[in-house]
């Protein structure tokens, strides 16, 4: 420990005293105790060296966070795999360093910066603290900053890089993650979120500076720097004008006894919301008042995730049958994804899988287009867009009405990416989505958006009930004209890397080594592709069109019977993923039959494959 120094600012006797006998925990844990200015995180550090947890030390100081499908994302807290205001000081460093070095006129056109509202008082860490953290290392260094003065809904950011033309931009939020944790979601110039190489270069320069600079630690900077400019009415005025380019029946909606109920879940939504709705020409929705305003505690929901379903948005459906209001919509904490809830004639509520919004949207966002192309336009430019693990149902509605479907690896970076190379090349973009209730309606943003789902959903609602048709019973109709597609996704949750790494490398050994399995208990498998590996047993070189992915675990089955399969990790959280899905023919209208040969699949899955027991896996609970 003493050849490394002991810096002028820190309690020398408890780091001498205190040596680990770990060369490499020594130096972190010196270098923690010199470079952290936060008192609280500093103490958990220095409560962990004096009661001799080195164990813990060395899971929080030696190891980094990585960018995942979403950006970094851990629980707050001291360490250097956590996130905290050193780790976000230290990662807006790195960021600066690389966008010096792509772009020549960084300085002039700045960086955006947003937040959530999210926080935890043990660790003096809320996501405004981060966001000006972020914002004191850049004006620092001499950079405008965007730094929009309260919270917004995470689409903001990325449609603020675009509007403001900014190199790129930061939100500090973990979306729809449990209190503990938080994250910093970095977007390109190009409003997309960064994808590969920009991840691992920024990863790179974040390494070669991690001790902070002079200046990154004044967060009044974003009070006192005439470079910092607020945003947040600007963008937000010019939002809701383009989000009126996608809304089709202005005069239906004014007119409308519809009545909604919404839910921001504790987080940013209501006020973005409310004007979202006001700008389609509706009454403003219902707002459920414990859950209106923000708090970090989400302390009404068990966890602050609408796609958890039904029991997480009790609140919502009891209002909504007091006032008596036929529809729900509630955006997660961050406002970028939407789940939807509907009452049906029995009383019950129907609440929508990802999928099953994305049907309504497909149908939805591409009839919209038919009825107001000009005459000269060519359904073959148009495209839509879902990441691979999602229904294939966009692909169906696709081949009968001849526009063009794409898919992408998990995660809406790959979607925004190429959403941008399809714009640029002349093409029409109308919809994209992920099953994990994440829906771009329109271009304006580059990015899942829960605010404007939300306004066309209720525009959908509103059109159909002129029609004396539900949500549900259009639902029926699209399946019925594009076919069945059935699908369940779920997961088990898994502490333990090894035991994940150990699943799927028994699946790419299965009978002998380098082999996949050929059944899956009684079902015959036609096709494995492999995004870790980049097999793909349909292609004829046997390679994956879409690209490798080393970092995460993935396999798709395509089955005999017409199921597709995909079993993956989480990149922001400790699961293991399982998606499945029928892809019926339209003259397989058989719904019941179709649902129960999914679900002995699905067991078969679990059973052969996942093997729950016997790996210690924990059951998503209901």
């Amino acid at each position: 420990m003493g050849e490394c120094g002991a810096p002028g600012d820190v309690n020398s006797n408890v780091l001498i005293a205190r040596s680990t006998g770990d060369a490499q925990l020594d130096k972190a844990v010196w270098q923690w105790l010199s470079w952290d200015k936060n008192q609280k995180t500093k103490e958990q550090i220095e409560s962990l060296l004096q009661n001799g947890k080195h164990k813990e030390l060395r899971d929080r100081l030696c190891c980094r966070l990585t960018f995942g499908t979403a950006g970094l994302r851990s629980a707050m807290g001291a360490g250097f795999c956590y996130i905290n205001d050193l780790t976000v000081i230290q990662s807006t460093q790195g960021i600066y360093k690389y966008l010096e070095r792509c772009f020549s006129d960084f300085k002039q056109r700045g960086f955006v910066v947003g937040y959530d509202t999210r926080g935890q008082v043990t660790s003096n860490c809320s996501s405004k603290k981060l966001a000006k953290l972020t914002a004191a290392v850049l004006l620092a260094k001499d950079v405008p900053v965007y730094f929009f003065s309260t919270y917004v809904p995470t689409p903001f950011v990325p449609y603020a890089v675009q509007q403001l033309k900014a190199v790129a931009g930061v939100m500090i939020t973990a979306s729809h993650n449990r209190k503990e944790d938080n994250g910093y979601k970095v977007y390109w110039e190009n409003g997309a979120q960064i994808t590969s190489p920009h991840d691992k270069e920024i990863i790179k320069c974040i390494e070669e500076c991690v001790e902070p600079w002079n200046g990154s630690w004044n967060e009044n900077l974003v009070d006192t720097s005439p470079l910092r400019q607020d945003p947040l009415k600007k963008i937000c005025d010019c939002y809701m004008e383009d989000l009126k380019k996608i809304c089709y029946h202005r005069d239906v909606n004014v007119q409308t006894n519809l009545k909604f109920v919404h839910t921001s879940f504790h987080g940013v939504g209501h006020d973005y919301v409310q004007l979202a709705f006001k700008a389609f020409g509706f009454q403003p929705p219902i707002p459920v008042p414990e859950q209106k305003d923000p708090d970090p505690d989400f302390s009404t929901v068990k966890c602050p995730n609408p796609e958890e379903g039904e029991s997480v948005l009790e609140l919502s459906l009891r209002l909504a049958e007091k006032e008596n209001a036929k529809v729900v919509v509630a955006t997660d904490p961050d406002a970028d994804r939407l789940a939807v809830a509907e009452q049906q004639e029995n009383g019950c509520w129907k609440v929508f899988t990802g999928n099953e919004l994305a049907a309504l949207f497909g149908w939805w966002m591409f009839s919209c287009w038919k009825e107001n192309c000009s005459e000269d336009a060519d359904v073959k430019n148009v495209y839509m867009l879902a990441t691979t693990v999602s229904s294939k149902i966009l692909r169906a509605i696709a081949l009968k009405e001849g526009f063009h479907f794409e898919e992408t690896l998990p995660g809406f970076k790959w979607i925004g990416s190429r959403v941008k190379d399809l714009l640029d090349n002349g093409k029409e973009v109308l919809f994209a989505f992920e099953e994990s209730i994440g829906f771009m309606c329109g271009t304006s943003v580059l990015d899942k958006d829960g605010v404007s789902a939300a306004v066309v959903i209720a525009e959908m609602a509103t059109y159909l009930e002129g029609k004396n048709l539900t949500l549900a019973q259009k639902l029926i109709e699209i399946y019925e004209t594009y076919g069945y597609h059935i699908s369940k996704t779920s997961y088990f949750l898994c502490y333990d890397p090894p035991t994940i790494k150990r699943i799927f490398e028994k699946l790419r050994n299965f009978d002998a080594p380098q082999s996949y399995p050929k059944f899956c208990g009684i079902y015959n498998i036609l096709h494995v592709r492999d995004i870790t590996t980049g097999y793909d047993s349909s292609q004829p070189n046997k390679k994956s069109v879409l690209p490798v992915s080393k970092s995460s675990q993935m396999i798709t089955f395509t089955f005999q019977n017409g199921c597709v399969a995909t079993l993956r990790t989480s990149g922001t959280e400790p699961k293991i993923k399982y998606y499945a899905e029928m892809c019926a023919l339209p003259e397989q209208s058989d719904r019941s039959m179709l649902e129960e040969e999914l679900q002995k699949l699905i067991e078969a899955l679990i059973e052969n494959f996942l093997e729950p027991d016997k790996n210690g896996l924990i059951w998503r609970s209901a």
